[in-house]
């Protein structure tokens, strides 16, 4: 019987990145996904399918759900979770590039999916590379929020893909700690992120929805009487993991005065 590989650091961050873009539901020895990467660290897929199921048992999300995830967690795994709480982006990027290292010396792309249709110009002052590494930034974390919701808007219930759009709670230009942080996403049809952009309905931190008074008082005709209106006082629909933060929600509802 051969002896089982070992996991590396750089082995769990490489899990780590896939837990964090594949749905709950495929979190399975039989993904592709799960199988390429388990190829690509020498082991077996239902061994890293077990360490993605002892990733899980750390989310107080699946914990609260009933789906307690494997009791299988190593002090390594709790470690890596705590350090996600300091600096999320940090030890995202730190997954990323290990599981890219991984793809690369099997001749594998990682990214290639994530850079269609690239820019050709860049900002002042940015080079290309810079450019393109925020965009692979954004769309990761696009495919987490995305993958956490099953693709479905948490206020709306539309699950039309390229109508969804992965809403950061604290911008992107604010937080450069969570900027990568799933629990700083909500999944949001465009019309929902718009409003939720300007302030005009917020999420409070019991996960309910709140209409600004300014909508409210406004012309309303029936379309923004069903789509957001009637939202008012309604509980979003919580994702399968990584649940919005309570602080990031709170952050925003202050900033637009929905509280004190």
């Amino acid at each position: 019987m051969s002896k089982p590989v070992q996991w590396t650091r750089q082995h769990t961050l490489a899990a780590f990145h896939l837990y964090t873009l594949l749905p709950f539901g495929r979190l399975h020895q039989h993904a592709p996904e799960i199988r390429q990467l388990a190829q690509w660290e020498g082991r077996t897929p239902s061994s890293l399918a077990m360490k993605l199921g002892n990733f899980a048992s750390l989310d107080p999300q699946i914990v609260a759900s009933g789906r307690a995830g494997l009791s299988g967690a190593t002090t390594q795994d709790r470690e890596l979770w705590a350090a996600l709480q300091q600096d999320w982006d940090a030890v995202a990027i730190e997954a990323a590039e290990a599981y890219t290292a991984l793809a690369l010396s099997y001749g594998v792309q990682a990214d290639q999916e994530l850079l269609q249709d690239e820019p050709e110009e860049f900002a002042e002052g940015r080079t290309r590379s810079a450019v393109v590494q925020v965009r692979v930034n954004q769309a990761r974390f696009r495919t987490s929020v995305l993958a956490s919701y099953n693709a479905t808007c948490c206020i709306s219930g539309l699950q039309q893909e390229k109508l969804l759009i992965a809403s950061h709670i604290i911008p992107w230009s604010k937080d450069a700690k969570n900027r990568l942080n799933p629990q700083n996403g909500l999944c949001l049809s465009a019309l929902h992120d718009r409003a939720y952009d300007q302030g005009l309905i917020t999420v409070m931190p019991d996960y309910t929805v709140r209409v600004s008074a300014e909508l409210k008082t406004a012309p309303i005709d029936a379309f923004l009487q069903s789509s957001l209106i009637d939202s008012d006082s309604k509980r979003i629909r919580l994702p399968d993991r990584f649940l919005p933060d309570p602080n990031f929600l709170a952050a925003h509802a202050r900033h637009f005065r929905f509280i004190q």
